[in-house]
């Protein structure tokens, strides 16, 4: 009786509180609260540092607003694949960059450098750099600022705001030396090109390096990313650079490490420049520059409108229950979350990489499916679905120009990772209810993955970032389709691919079913349970298997035999009538209790919500909250792992309020242990909030004793996302006793 009166009295407070939330914009309740805005709660060096070079959160303190075509931020080191441009270790800036870089493992693209200066004019990255202190640095997610120490000992200020495509970068001068700016547009090989227009106080020019342009085929020769940057203060002197080389009165240059400078009067203690991005041409990012930040439109005003950008979507989310770190771990979350895909289009047009021209429409980039698949996109369809029809857009866009879905866009096809996980997001948002994108092509485009196996298949391994390859797709497909698996004799990384393919049929299935093709839906069903024939059965794991089916080592891509046995995301009831019941829990314990989890990587992220369909869903709320505890922190090392492009982060989010995707493409959640009392969310274009209550809970009672959706009793542990997607009460009644889902 207890149990079930609790959630109803509970049900009328929250309702009640739920009108008031519903009635009230997301600036009035901050108002009402008042208090500040969470997003003075982020965190941006979160993921800036840990023990590995580049396995660590690999994230960067920068300000734009959420999926900015452009990001701007402090530069302590040159970037290059898997190196980023901050990390909070540096004790010297080289500069501040316009970049494009969306994760750690790739490189970044037409970016552009500034940097300010004193006295004599030093136009090389190391010769130019001041030293700072963490002391002398804020960092917020729409305005950044930093004290730089110069040669002579005094201190030279500057602060950073932003817009999508514009960076907004103020500089307050100590008395004294000649200040000046040093515009670095390419480095060492690149040739670029920088001109000065003393008259309208621009620098303005191209750098057309793409850091991953070895891989995937398309070679995009007309590349560049272009810029203008409009300085408040009047030149008294300019020039142009090659590396360290300057040459003064020079106002134009073609060459590589092309850079440009100008001197500013004596006496000038303020300097303002604005620069802007495009991907289009000059005359774009012109356009841009007038466009967010017209002449006149003052810092602080930019960096408003860009906190009221983010505030838009923090302030939607109220946090009960919490400490001040984990409200800084969940909106720091949401701050990393909301920045991808990027942008990359410009006011209707965009330019593709795919086929080297500019066409009209809307288009993202920076898609790391494999692994923004598993949960990522399941964070945007719930907090930012008002993007989702133009991300799918887009990705059919990337199949009209470039022939394939995209599998690792930066800003064209890097055929990094593997499978064809775009089928997933078409299939998810299908299944969740989006439609506002063209669905006869999207199944054009998934059945072309599914049955085309890419050129010369027969011919190449398709090794990790192998140069020189067709686009990828499903490599392997040829042997997939003649055997049910992917042969690990003559295709890399096989028997990932073999479970992989397995899944994404899974999805194109779903897509063949929105589109009314039954009989195609069935055939890839059918196929999606080609996962069993790489199981062994006298090993109880997966293993890849050669061309005329012995068993081989190794195949995996970034784990090992204990993470891929469970990666049957599709079909977990089926992979349970594999193992046994009994054997597919001892298996999982042995997982857990053996140390194999590894939360740093994407394919483990589902793993600890796999005993709710085995009628364990106790121990799914205990690994879920042990994994949170021992993987996410609020400092600069906590991220436990990159948070490549936001999935790392929304596996936090998500598992928060007690939810998690483990077959995206489903629609349906499987539920763990929510972290904190009471989380009410404003959920985009809903008029009720999901508010979660679990008013119990506590670091010990992180069982589930029993779980109500708007009073109805939870039978097991999954939701449908149209169950939460327009808003409810969903409760859990908490216990510190482990205890089957449901049982007194």
């Amino acid at each position: 009786m207890r149990g079930y009166l609790a959630p109803l009295i509970l049900l009328f407070v929250a309702c009640s509180s739920g009108d008031k939330d519903e009635s009230t914009s997301s600036d009035m309740a901050q108002g009402l609260r008042g208090w500040r805005s969470n997003v003075d709660r982020v965190n941006p060096m979160i993921g800036t540092t840990g023990t590995d070079p580049a396995e660590y959160g690999g994230m960067i303190p920068s300000v734009a607003p959420p999926f900015a075509m452009t990001r701007w931020t402090v530069m302590t080191r040159e970037n290059w694949v898997s190196r980023l441009p901050y990390h909070h270790d540096d004790k010297k800036i080289r500069g501040f960059i316009g970049t494009h870089q969306p994760a750690i493992w790739m490189g970044d693209y037409g970016y552009v450098v500034g940097m300010p200066g004193v006295g004599e004019v030093k136009a090389g990255a190391e010769a130019r750099s001041l030293a700072f202190t963490h002391d002398d640095e804020i960092a917020t997610p729409y305005r950044y600022s930093v004290d730089m120490t110069t040669g002579g000992g005094q201190t030279l200020k500057a602060a950073l705001t932003g817009t999508s495509r514009v960076g907004f970068l103020r500089f307050d001068f100590p008395e004294g030396p000649q200040p000046h700016f040093v515009l670095e547009a390419t480095r060492a090989n690149i040739t670029g090109n920088v001109h000065i227009d003393p008259e309208k106080r621009e620098i303005s020019g191209y750098n057309p390096d793409r850091q991953d342009d070895k891989l995937g085929p398309f070679k995009a020769p007309g590349f560049k990313g272009y810029f203008v940057a409009r300085f408040d203060a009047p030149f008294e002197s300019f020039g142009t650079s090659t590396g360290e080389a300057l040459h003064e009165g020079e106002n134009d240059r073609t060459d590589a490490a092309a850079g440009a400078y100008v001197r500013f009067p004596a006496g000038t203690r303020r300097v303002q420049v604005r620069i802007a991005s495009s991907l289009i041409s000059v005359e774009q990012a012109r356009q841009n520059l007038d466009r967010e930040i017209p002449n006149g439109r003052s810092f602080d005003s930019v960096a408003k409108a860009t906190k009221s950008a983010w505030s838009d979507k923090l302030d939607r989310v109220d946090i009960s229950g919490a400490t001040d770190d984990e409200l800084a771990t969940f909106y720091t979350g949401m701050f990393h979350a909301l920045q991808y895909p990027s942008e990359a289009s410009e006011y209707g047009r965009y330019y593709s990489a795919y086929d080297d021209k500019v066409h009209e429409g809307e288009s993202y980039t920076s898609y790391s499916i494999w692994d923004t698949f598993r949960a990522e996109n399941a964070f945007l369809t719930l907090f930012a679905p008002e993007r989702i029809n133009a991300m799918m857009t887009s990705m059919l866009h990337d199949y009209q120009e470039g022939g394939w879905l995209p599998m690792w866009k930066n800003p064209t096809e890097t055929n990094i990772m593997v499978g064809t996980n775009a089928d997933s997001l078409i299939a998810e948002v299908i299944n969740k209810g989006f439609t506002g994108f063209d669905l006869n092509l999207a199944y054009e485009a998934v059945y072309k993955d599914a049955m085309q196996p890419p050129e010369r298949d027969t011919e190449l391994r398709y090794r990790d970032r192998e140069e020189g390859t067709p686009v990828e797709a499903r490599a392997g497909l040829t042997w997939y389709k003649e055997k049910g698996w992917v042969a690990a004799d003559h295709t890399a990384e096989s028997a990932s691919r073999t479970l992989d393919y397995a899944y994404e049929d899974w999805a194109v299935a779903q897509v063949a079913k929105a589109v009314g093709k039954e009989d195609d839906a069935k055939f890839f069903l059918e196929r999606s349970k080609s996962y069993r024939n790489i199981y062994n059965a006298s090993t109880g794991f997966m293993q890849a298997r050669n061309y005329d089916g012995s068993w081989a080592p190794n195949g995996w891509t970034e784990g090992n035999q204990w993470v891929y046995t469970f990666d049957v995301m599709h079909d977990v009831p089926g992979l349970i009538e594999l193992e046994g019941k009994a054997g597919f829990t001892a298996l999982l314990d042995r997982h857990f209790g053996e140390g194999h989890n590894n939360h740093t990587n994407e394919p483990s992220h589902h793993i600890a919500y796999l005993y709710d369909y085995a009628d364990q869903a106790w121990k799914t709320q205990a690994q879920v909250r042990a994994i949170a505890e021992s993987n996410y922190f609020n400092r600069p090392d906590g991220l436990s792992g990159n948070d490549d492009c936001g999935q790392m982060s929304a596996w936090y989010l998500l598992s928060s309020i007690g939810i998690y995707p483990v077959n995206p493409a489903s629609g349906e959640y499987a539920m763990g242990s929510p972290f904190f009392k009471k989380v009410t969310i404003r959920l985009p274009g809903q008029h009720r909030p999901l508010i979660v209550l679990s008013p119990n809970n506590s670091a010990t009672n992180k069982y589930v004793r029993a779980a109500y959706l708007d009073g109805k009793r939870i039978a097991k542990p999954f939701l449908k996302h149209s169950d939460i997607a327009q808003g409810g009460i969903l409760y859990f009644d908490m216990s510190d006793t482990p205890r089957p889902w449901g049982g007194e």
